[in-house]
This record gives structure tokens, sequence and C-alpha cells, in this order.
């Protein structure tokens, strides 16, 4: 029988949050002795402590992979000459994208910054609706438009409503429908024109909406945005029950975009900046 059959709770506890790892990723070397030591005295038999170490070794260079992929990647701050900035926000329907927003702005204003909303996809009424009501829960303004208008028409308001009140943060959601279409491609890519002219450098940050248990279609996903859209970063959303989201490790290393927030619950106050070691550590839990 495989000597470690009879111990997977402490094998993981070593290997991932325990006794190992508390003597640091960068000093594994010097933690064999100290965790054999602890196994021994507990009375594992040898081949158990040697088979642990062996894990726990292999985990630790694993672990230190994935780190090395995310944090290469991570955002550098962004200069924004004057206000607003502009947040253009993507993703194909169901991901999370409008909730995602909603907290966003819910966050923005935790750090008391003056936020517009703009309801830019057009296409889906249901999503105006539901916009709206993010925008009253969070207290910041929306600008909108009736269904099936010009999404490129609405963020020229909304960034022409934001200049004259002087917001810090615009956050423009935006059509989620048929991402394989080059049509609604071609309309993101005028979207981006127009809150270019309007104001230098928009828009500042263009966020990608991601299901956490979204498999290798994300990565399609995010390669066609990335073409189209000029995504700068990845908002990981639904990343609770049992969802990994590992998908964003083959992202961030094809693409080179930082997991930028995290949607772990329904809340507003359930968008959290992204911490690498934390999300490494939950994809061995």
């Amino acid at each position: 029988m495989n000597p470690l059959t009879p111990y997977p709770a402490l094998i993981m506890r070593l290997a991932v949050g325990g006794v190992f790892l508390n003597h640091g990723i960068d000093k594994f070397q010097n933690g064999i002795g100290p965790t054999a030591n602890f196994l021994a005295g507990l009375g594992f038999p040898m081949a158990t402590v040697f088979a642990v170490i062996l894990i726990t070794v292999e985990t630790i260079g694993a672990v230190c992979v994935l780190l090395g992929i995310l944090t290469r990647a991570e955002a550098q701050p962004r200069q924004v000459a004057e206000p607003p900035e502009v947040i253009l926000v993507v993703g194909v329907n169901g991901t999370g994208k409008t909730t995602s927003i909603g907290k966003l702005a819910h966050a923005l204003r935790a750090q008391g910054k003056s936020v517009l909303l703009c309801a830019a996809d057009t296409f889906r009424a249901a999503a105006i609706e539901q916009l709206e009501i993010w925008a009253t829960r969070t207290g910041v303004e929306l600008i909108k438009t009736k269904p099936g208008g010009d999404p490129a028409a609405v963020l020229y308001d909304a960034l022409e409503a934001a200049r004259s009140r002087r917001a810090d943060y615009v956050i423009v959601d935006t059509a989620g429908r048929l991402h394989t279409k080059s049509n609604l491609m071609a309309e993101l890519d005028k979207m981006r024109r127009t809150a270019g002219r309007l104001v230098p450098g928009a828009p500042h940050e263009t966020l990608l909406v991601m299901d956490a248990t979204t498999g290798q279609n994300g990565l399609q996903q995010a390669r066609q945005f990335t073409q189209s859209a000029g995504v700068t970063g990845i908002i990981l959303a639904k990343l609770d029950g049992t969802a990994k989201g590992g998908v964003v490790v083959a992202i961030s290393q094809e693409l080179g975009l930082p997991v930028r927030y995290v949607g772990v619950g329904e809340q507003p106050g359930d968008l959290l900046p992204f911490d690498a070691g934390e999300f490494v550590e939950s994809l061995f839990a």
C-alpha cells in the first residue's frame, strides 16, 4: 500500500499551507529538516516521511512556477493625466459582467471616488435594468439610452457628462453576445475610438470578465477580446464554491494579462483585489 494513503489531509496541509510552507517558499530547502523531524516525532514511518518530503518539494516547485507566471503579468500603476479614468468592461453574457461592474463601482466609491456608469450594452434590455439596480445600490449616476440604441452614442453622452461633473471614473458596460462574431468586435473597436476622441488616452483600462468555471474556451475568449478590444486585465468572477479559475494561468502566460480583481460572492463588497499567493494556494486546496 502507498504509505501516504492513510494521511491525505496531513499531506495536503504540509504541502500547501502547513509546517513546511511556514519556512517560506524562497527558502524551502531549509524546511526539509524541520519537516522530517516533525513527522518522525509524530511516529510516522520513514517511508511516509520521505514520500511527504518528495511531494512537498514538488508542490513548492509548482507553486513557484505558477506564482512566477501570475506575478510577471501583474498590472503596472496607471497614469491618467486628468479625470475621468475610463474603464471599459467586456465579456460574454453570463460571466457576471454587469454584476462585476456594480461591485467595482462600490469598491471605488469606498475609496472616496466619484463614479459614473455607462449602460452601453444596449442589445439586451435586461442589462440596462440590471445596471440601473446596481447604480441605485451603490449610489452612482447612470447614463443610459433605450434598448437597441447606439452603444458609441451612449458612451459619448456618458463621457460628456463625466467631464462636466468632473467624475473620477467612468465604468462602461458593453455588449456580450456572440463573442465569435465580427460585428460585436467591430462595435467594441468603435467604442474605443469614441472614448479616445473625448478623453485623452481612453479607455485607460479594458477589463475582461471571465467566469471562474470556464475551461479552455476562456483562453479563446481572451485571445479574441484582446485582439479586438485591447484587453488590459482580467476580472475573475464567481470564484466561490468549487470554482478554481485555473484558466487564468494559461491566459497570463500566453497573453501577459494580469488578473486585477476576483469576485467571491453576490454582495457589493465581494470584489477583491487579486492576490497571486492566495489564488495559487487555493488551486492546491
